[in-house]
């Protein structure tokens, strides 16, 4: 299924669909007028004649029921109408047998016609997609065929089951591509209102706060002495708020996704080296929040331990379904047996903020390191959780 719009938390189809609903209620008014003129004209040639009119009348009642039921616009609502309307055209068919002798029924339509039977093809098909229509109109074909005890395969004389098959597949796949051009048109929508809203944004930072911090900067250099130190820190800032700015006019595919290259900006600014792809980095956003922390807290450590001018370096690569970010410095490195010795401390830096949010994610996370040359974390995890996307 499709993700629609939601509505107080009941999921609702695309505004694209609901024209299509409306049309096989027309269609089903159609078939009803359909199927009282053939009762019009066979009633004389039934056995019970008042059964037949009787069976007639609920079914008129059941269709106008039925297109009241299946206008309606979540897809919850509409999956038992659906349901209840394969039910009552199975029951109908079958009922034909009570009203006429085996020689009509052999040789003519059953009961309620095979033209109002397709409703039950139509309403599956265009809830469920394709396959259900197809399937639908199987089981309608085979129901007919019993009914009538006839399953020969001499298409000339009888194409309902092509036909019924045939009108199945048809609308469930005109229903599935206006689900998806109604999604497509809508990101396109709001990629276009994200994209103005922070092209906005951008002129605003850039007539203010960048145009201050390249003031500071350039004062800062004139002055020298003690703020050539602040001017230095404005530049580091200019630099990394115009990187920011670029990156962040390339939307993203969804709104729940976010750039990872943009959050992993954020978190190593100038003073650490960040490589990575040309392009946006495009995962679920909760996914990226993870892995930033699990690089800050790398990062963090860093500082703390790596001794003093020790530099860091994070390289981040889009391997299709997976991202792979290393997390390097040229410190000191780390004692064989320290790692469990903090973590007997209580000191649980490494084995819950990074091995543990790694692993909550379904990912792996690898230490290299010796006394002396430093160390290289690799985080491997997947763009998606397991079983949903493409992961």
């Amino acid at each position: 299924m499709t993700v629609g719009e939601t509505t107080g938390g009941r999921r609702r189809d695309p505004r694209a669909v609901r024209p299509i609903w409306r049309a096989a209620q027309v269609f089903r008014l159609a078939t009803v007028v359909y199927a009282i003129g053939y009762q019009i004209v066979s009633v004389d040639s039934y056995t019970r004649p008042t059964l037949s009119w009787v069976l007639v009348a609920s079914m008129t009642v059941w269709s106008g029921a039925a297109a009241i039921a299946l206008s309606r616009d979540t897809a919850r609502e509409r999956a038992w109408p659906v349901a209840t309307d394969f039910v009552v055209v199975v029951a109908m068919m079958a009922a034909t047998r009570l009203v006429a002798d085996e020689a009509f029924y052999t040789s003519h339509q059953t009961l309620p016609t095979t033209l109002w039977a397709t409703n039950a093809v139509v309403s599956a098909a265009i809830l469920r997609g394709p396959l259900s229509g197809v399937v639908a109109g199987l089981l309608i074909s085979v129901v007919g065929a019993a009914v009538r005890g006839r399953s020969d395969l001499d298409l000339g004389s009888d194409a309902t089951a092509p036909i019924l098959v045939s009108v199945g597949l048809a609308i469930g796949l005109a229903a599935n591509t206006a689900r998806r051009s109604h999604r497509q048109l809508e990101r396109a929508t709001r990629l276009a209102a994200a994209t103005a809203e922070r092209e906005r944004l951008g002129r605003e930072v850039h007539d203010g706060v960048l145009q201050v911090l390249a003031y500071v900067r350039r004062r800062g250099n004139e002055i020298g002495g003690p703020t050539a130190e602040l001017a230095r820190l404005a530049g580091e800032q200019e630099v990394a708020l115009r990187e920011l700015i670029s990156e962040q006019s390339v939307p993203v595919d969804d709104e729940e996704d976010a750039d990872l290259r943009t959050i992993l900006r954020a978190e190593t600014g100038t003073r650490v080296s960040l490589s990575a792809p040309g392009v946006p980095v495009s995962m679920p956003r909760d996914r990226a929040g993870e892995i930033a922390a699990v690089v800050r807290t790398a990062l963090a450590n860093t500082a703390l331990h790596a001794g003093h001018g020790a530099k860091a370096f994070v390289l981040l690569e889009d391997l299709d379904d997976t991202v792979v970010v290393s997390i390097r410095d040229d410190g000191i490195g780390i004692e064989p047996g320290r790692l469990e010795e903090a973590e007997a401390q209580g000191r649980l830096g490494v084995s819950r903020s990074i091995r543990g949010r790694v692993e909550a994610l379904g990912g792996t996370a690898t230490l290299d390191t010796a006394p002396g040359e430093g160390v290289e974390w690799e985080i491997r995890v997947g763009k998606h959780e397991q079983g949903k996307g493409s992961a």
